[in-house]
């Protein structure tokens, strides 16, 4: 036995078993990490209350490029992987200038599904693109005045139904579907009810006729946005309303919250009533500001809920982060790697001995258990698991020497 394996088991954990079990943990990895959110449809710039900060070297300008840069990241990420798609990186080819949101359907994505297939992945997670569009007026979408712009995002909504519905059947697992809208008001508004009034008909409309086989929608809120600082349509009680009346997952991102408020409570909170929760896991700093998820502490006690509750089947993990300061690369793989060490470290704690002593009482001895714990050689199983997969923590030299090869050359 090795001395990690006996650090571990004086205190009733099998490292064995938590390596084993972070293996079966799929993670959705967003697309747009690579390009700065910009897709494939025509949009020059970011529009809707999100934007990309910094100009590193390198980012996919096409579908050739973001490949390849897809293909480098996950070679470098242990574990489970499933591929998180905007609707806005539809393939078009010869429909390209031809049709629009409101149109695509399953063969601009069948590309998406031949790569994911090579690359051996889980599945495909899918997102309607209500943002970065002409018709996104006033910066509304589905809570539009106008009945035409509502129309045209409605019918946008019903045709990612239908091509999420095909990315389920391609790889025999249902995909999850996220609806987020940028809709909101920059100053205070004369009329909250009537902007949500028209999201719940829009969503109706949308939900009205989906394969539940294949499909597993989401709605997800936010407190705010640039742009929309004073009111936003779709907030976390509007939706976490919505979905329990539709039967519905709710989708929680922890940047889109007020800062003293944690998406590791939030999870047990929905758990109790909702059969599955989906993630984004980003890292806000002091906003929803979509910094490279690194190995903190909420992140620590995300894993904790999801680990300690059994609910590993029941919560949808999936990244969502856009950094564009530093190697796109070494952002997407220090993200998806904090997520797995964040999952291994809640795997390899005694979770049942610590639940005995918060129901007897004993609040003393839980401190005390929760503090020895934090020092048991976790970067030890943590690398055990790497080696495992293929991998080890020299993460840099290898995007360094891509970036000279590839990166650098696209001016």
């Amino acid at each position: 036995m090795k001395e990690y394996q006996k650090a571990y088991a004086a205190f009733g954990v099998d490292t064995e078993s938590a390596i084993e079990a972070l293996k079966d943990i799929p993670v959705s990895i967003h697309c747009w990490q690579g390009d700065d959110v910009i897709g494939f449809d025509g949009a020059g710039s970011l529009s809707g209350g999100i934007q990309t900060t910094g100009n590193y070297m390198g980012r996919a300008r096409n579908f050739e490029e973001l490949k390849a840069d897809i293909r480098e990241a996950f070679s470098l990420m242990p574990g489970k992987k499933r591929l998180n798609l905007h609707a806005s990186y539809a393939i078009l080819g010869e429909d390209a200038g031809k049709i629009d949101r409101d149109r695509y359907t399953f063969k601009h994505f069948i590309p998406w599904v031949e790569f994911a297939k090579e690359l051996g992945l889980d599945g495909i997670d899918f997102n309607p693109t209500f943002f970065a569009h002409p018709n996104m007026k006033d910066g509304l979408t589905l809570s539009s005045p106008s009945k035409s712009v509502r129309s045209f995002w409605v019918e946008h909504g019903k045709r990612c139904m239908e091509i999420a519905a095909e990315l389920g059947k391609a790889f025999g697992k249902p995909c999850l579907v996220n609806i987020w809208i940028p809709d909101g008001f920059k100053d205070v508004p004369a009329d909250r009810l009537g902007p949500r009034m028209r999201l719940k008909g829009s969503l109706d409309e949308i939900l009205k006729d989906y394969d539940r086989e294949w499909v597993i929608p989401a709605v997800e809120s936010k407190v705010f946005g640039i742009g929309v600082e004073s009111y936003t349509v779709g907030s976390n009680e509007f939706y976490q309303n919505y979905a329990a009346k539709n039967g519905i997952c709710c989708l929680l991102d922890n940047g889109h919250y007020h800062p003293l408020e944690y998406v590791s409570d939030k999870i047990p909170a929905l758990l109790a009533f909702y059969d599955r929760v989906a993630l984004h896991v980003t890292r806000g700093v002091r906003w929803d500001s979509d910094h490279v998820v690194l190995f903190e502490d909420e992140l620590k006690e995300i894993a904790k809920e999801i680990v300690r509750n059994d609910a590993t089947k029941k919560v949808l993990i999936g990244l969502d982060y856009f950094d564009a300061s530093i190697n796109r690369i070494f952002a997407w793989v220090t993200g998806q790697r904090s997520m797995q060490k964040a999952l291994l470290y809640a795997l390899l704690l005694p979770h049942d001995a610590m639940r005995k002593l918060q129901d007897e009482g004993d609040f003393t001895a839980l401190m005390d258990l929760q503090e020895r714990v934090k020092t048991l050689p976790f970067g030890d199983v943590w690398e055990e698991y790497l080696r495992r997969e293929g991998l080890n923590e020299d993460v840099l030299a290898r995007v360094r020497s891509y970036e000279s090869k590839v990166l650098k050359e696209r001016v």
